[in-house]
């Protein structure tokens, strides 16, 4: 028999701590063993119930829910699943170290509650089987890498495109892999599995750290040297192609693999439209999407890269991707930015 993941949930509502005990609870694949009203009590708590995963609050009193975490993960790195209605405050979380987020129901919108109870509980069962990520371990002094070293001699080539998809653990995966890329790298497409009103700031933020341009995708937004177009949440994209070159479309759509947008969805229309020319990379995440897609692409002469299992979060998406035969290389998330850069340099 299973044991059930053991979950703490830690908010300062009463209404919202009960709420989710009892739903949490109704489902056999987890127990609740407590409840903390702030930071302060969860410490204690933690201390003495010993949780699997922790579902987090993000405004609290005595201490927000950021400070809690860079206060909890390097002492005590426990998956933590932050429970938010505000972007800032989610994309602050995953860089402090918490596996993944959830949107907060809104009011009055039907079904919302529901909704949000099944997406909460799917993602601390998943949580109690990630690692977790602690952003102490990114200081760490690593060997000089090629980026670092110099900037390697791009090919000069318009029909390039690099083309990656993440899911859970993907937003801290894609900085470490696009920040250090020049400004002569081809034009990137990402989707990253994230809500309407959350990619636009996660790509405004990536802007700040690349040396490339980083936008959220607009339907026709051309794919330039030196910019990354960041899908929008709830739309999926798809790579075109004219005579002036590439181009992407964002359209709204049904969810495919699970996702909108899907990363099977871009690397199926990269398969189509850049075949050999294109370099796709796909990173941590639970599930299966963009697995089938990065293997078309694949096929189509396309160089591929799956992130390896001991530096996933989740090793699900690039698991499922090298079990179907769509990875050349599999690598750790320290080397992919690398391998891109000495691809892209080869004559």
């Amino acid at each position: 028999m299973v044991t059930p993941t053991r979950v703490l949930v830690v908010d300062d509502s009463i209404l919202f701590r009960t709420k989710l005990r009892i739903s949490l609870s109704e489902d056999p694949a987890l127990t609740v063993v407590g409840s903390a009203m702030d930071p302060e009590d969860a410490l204690r708590k933690i201390e003495q119930l010993k949780p699997d995963v922790i579902t987090l609050d993000v405004e609290m009193p005595k201490m927000n829910g950021i400070e809690f975490l860079r206060k909890l993960m390097p002492q005590k790195p426990i998956p933590v699943i932050v429970v938010t209605s505000l972007p800032m405050n989610a994309l602050d979380a995953l860089e402090a170290g918490a596996v993944d987020f959830v949107n907060k129901p809104r009011a009055g919108v039907p079904g919302d509650v529901d909704q949000f109870l099944l997406n909460l509980k799917n993602k601390v069962k998943m949580a109690a089987k990630a690692k977790v990520r602690q952003p102490s371990a990114m200081a760490k002094v690593q060997k000089p890498s090629i980026i670092q070293r110099a900037t390697p001699v791009l090919k000069a080539s318009s029909d390039t495109v690099i083309a990656i998809g993440a899911s859970t653990g993907g937003t801290e995966a894609i900085i470490e892999v696009v920040k250090a890329l020049p400004p002569t790298t081809p034009g990137v497409v990402i989707v990253q599995h994230m809500p309407p009103n959350f990619t636009n700031l996660y790509a405004q933020r990536l802007n700040r750290i690349c040396k490339m341009r980083v936008k959220e995708a607009e339907d026709m937004d051309r794919v330039t040297q030196g910019q990354i177009l960041i899908a929008a949440g709830g739309y999926h994209l798809t790579l075109k192609k004219d005579s002036k070159g590439y181009y992407v479309r964002s359209l709204q759509g049904e969810r495919v693999s699970g996702h909108c947008p899907s990363v099977d969805v871009m690397f199926d229309s990269v398969a189509d439209v850049a075949g050999s020319k294109a370099i796709g990379v796909i990173l941590t995440g639970m599930g299966a999407d963009g697995a089938k897609g990065i293997t078309k692409l694949r096929r189509t002469g396309a160089y591929t890269i799956g992130q390896d299992r001991d530096s996933c979060v989740v090793y699900g998406m690039p698991m499922e991707a090298y079990k179907m035969g769509g990875v050349t290389k599999q690598l750790s998330l320290d080397q992919i930015g690398d391998e891109i850069l000495y691809k892209l340099s080869r004559p």
